[in-house]
């Protein structure tokens, strides 16, 4: 029986200055999920229907709803927070 045991990050604190980092990654990981979900078929609907395969969230990020884009947020929190706990370190890089 699978049992997951996901790095306990409860401690880790992340910097204020990555605010904008944490939301270009929950951008980057709707766009995936959308990206997956059209190559599996799905469209645009006003309500979520598995059997048509229709999905009111297949709109850019920036038109979801905040309860989505916080799903997403918490999913970049939780790699950031990982990368911290592992001892890496985030540099900002100037392009």
């Amino acid at each position: 029986m699978y049992i997951p045991r996901p790095i306990d990050t409860s401690e880790i604190s992340v910097p204020n200055r990555l605010e904008k980092l944490i939301e270009r990654i929950a951008e980057n990981t709707h766009d995936v999920w959308a990206e997956g979900r059209i190559q599996e078929g799905w469209t645009y609907g006003p309500v979520r229907d598995d059997l048509k395969k229709e999905t009111p969230c297949l709109v850019p990020y920036q038109d979801l709803p905040e309860t989505e884009k916080e799903y997403d947020r918490a999913t970049a929190l939780s790699a950031i927070k990982l990368v911290i706990k592992l001892g890496y370190e985030i540099v900002e890089c100037r392009e």
